[in-house]
């Protein structure tokens, strides 16, 4: 199974990225201070280290840079608060393999594990398909029987969701977790309000109500 270390000092944050990666069937290491984390990753047990910067004891940066002056070349993941270009470009100049915000939706950290872990024999589809509806994931544009629909960032990010999950029922807090990030009120609508918008846009009989439970997604040809 591949096991991904988490190193990220907020429990809240930390525990959330654990239990969504196990829910998508990753075994998981969390690390909750920068010396644990390195002392972790340099073990090669992982296959990918998702890595926050701003932590207490010794910064994610400074974590990086001493794994790669160990040669280690496990795929690495900033996950953090630091979003200005320049923070950018040092992460990623300092040898991460890619680099996310925070705050983030869980589904667009899980999509860049995903490409990051990635080999050419199992190389994920350019472009997710569920009958006659298709999502190219290097250009973000969604089609619908061969004519290309326009969606939001977070209406793609739904149908997504959606497409990879069709045929299950995802309820509300599952979507809302997976799209809208760890950040959210449980009690919100938002869910409900962004399926209306992809219903009118790809047709509602695409996306199923099960009442008391969430959205299935129907493939329609």
């Amino acid at each position: 199974m591949t096991s991904i270390l988490v190193v990220e000092d907020s429990a809240r944050i930390g525990a959330f990225v654990e239990k969504g990666l196990r829910a998508n069937g990753f075994a998981t290491h969390w690390a909750k201070t920068g010396a644990a984390g390195l002392t972790e990753a340099l073990t090669g047990a992982h296959d990918l280290v998702v890595l926050d910067l701003g932590l207490p004891d010794l910064d994610g940066a400074d974590l990086l840079k001493a794994l790669r002056a160990a040669g280690r070349t496990t795929p690495v993941v900033i996950l953090t608060a630091r979003d200005s270009v320049l923070d950018r470009v040092a992460g990623l100049s300092g040898g991460a393999d890619d680099y996310l915000s925070k705050p983030f939706a869980f589904e667009e950290l899980l999509a860049r594990i995903r490409l990051r872990l990635r080999g050419p024999a199992d190389a994920e589809p350019a472009v997710l398909r569920a009958g006659d509806l298709g999502l190219d994931l290097r250009t973000r544009r969604a089609s619908v029987g061969g004519v290309e629909c326009d969606l939001t960032a977070r209406e793609f990010a739904l149908l997504e969701t959606l497409i990879r999950n069709r045929g299950q029922v995802l309820s509300r807090e599952q979507l809302l977790g997976s799209v809208w990030g760890f950040d959210f009120d449980p009690g919100s609508n938002v869910v409900d309000v962004y399926v209306r918008y992809l219903r009118r846009k790809v047709g509602a009989e695409r996306i199923e109500t099960v009442r008391g439970m969430g959205y299935r997604l129907r493939t329609v040809e």
